[in-house]
């Protein structure tokens, strides 16, 4: 038997739903056309795909291989579908997912040579770390912004560039303040805005009080760039961000950078998938990146 897409989309609806009753139902066929393609399935290859655990069906070894190679072709084919439907437009859509808790000022900085183009519609969507990478696999997006390296291991489809490591800094309202105050005496007097436990960026900042012996006074945390610039502008305390969050406030002066945390950093990341049809538009940002 000669494989084909008919046969891997039935073995990827076994494997999705782990029994063949609700696989048939997805595909709307009949639970024994199913079984007798699964059986023909495996008799080409020459493994079993499945073992019977219960009511439901698990992966074998082969079948977790087959599998993987299934995924491989069905993005490859998609791709493709993607790519040759937009020959003949004038205008190129690249679509970039942002990690919610990324800095605004970053994305629109990373897109800003497309805005405006005429023959460039762009399509922002920001999300969760997993939310995003399902929409990368499905290719859904053409280029992830973040700054959580996703896992990756010698079999991964993705490529991760590093695109900047912005300093961080303690910033709030401009007052008066004793001169040259060292950055523990700010840290340890003043009411801090912080982000939250989970982050890169707060278990630097813990491990630096640590060392300074200091016990901050935490005013409030927030999980997102956005909220601690907003927190900032509230004036709720000194803000711990990269100073490109709050960019515009820096400049006009309505915030003013208290003290500069040296050693502590936050790494902005684009995640791209390994496609045979790429979106030119992502290597076209890529480099004005790297330019940048």
């Amino acid at each position: 038997m000669q494989l084909n897409l008919h046969h891997l989309r039935l073995f990827r609806a076994i494997a999705r739903d782990g029994t063949l009753t609700g696989a048939a139902r997805s595909l709307n066929i009949s639970q024994s056309a199913i079984s007798t393609q699964l059986r023909a399935l495996e008799a080409a290859l020459g493994h079993d795909l499945f073992e019977r655990r219960g009511r439901g069906l698990l992966l074998t070894e082969a079948g977790r291989i087959a599998l993987d190679h299934a995924e491989a072709i069905f993005r490859t084919a998609d791709d493709l579908t993607a790519t040759l439907a937009q020959v003949g437009r004038a205008r190129q859509v690249l679509r970039v997912g942002a990690l919610s808790t990324l800095s605004r000022n970053f994305l629109i900085g990373f897109v800003a040579p497309l805005i405006g183009r005429s023959d460039v519609e762009l399509v922002l969507r920001s999300g969760a770390q997993p939310d995003l990478m399902h929409g990368l696999d499905s290719l859904a997006l053409d280029i992830v912004l973040t700054n959580l390296a996703p896992a990756r291991d010698a079999a991964s489809p993705y490529l991760v560039q590093a695109l900047s490591e912005q300093p961080v800094s303690v910033v709030g309202f401009p007052r008066d303040v004793p001169a040259r105050q060292s950055v523990a005496e700010v840290l340890s007097t003043e009411p801090l805005i912080l982000p939250t436990p989970e982050s890169g960026l707060r278990a630097s900042f813990d491990n630096l009080t640590e060392r300074l012996g200091i016990t901050p006074l935490i005013a409030a945390e927030a999980d997102d760039m956005a909220t601690l610039r907003l927190l900032a502008r509230a004036g709720a305390g000194l803000a711990v961000l990269p100073p490109i969050v709050v960019r515009d406030e820096l400049q006009s002066g309505f915030l003013v950078e208290r003290a500069k945390l040296d050693g502590l950093s936050e790494r902005f990341l684009a995640v791209t998938l390994r496609r045979r049809f790429p979106n030119p538009l992502v290597a076209e940002v890529l480099a004005q990146a790297d330019r940048g």
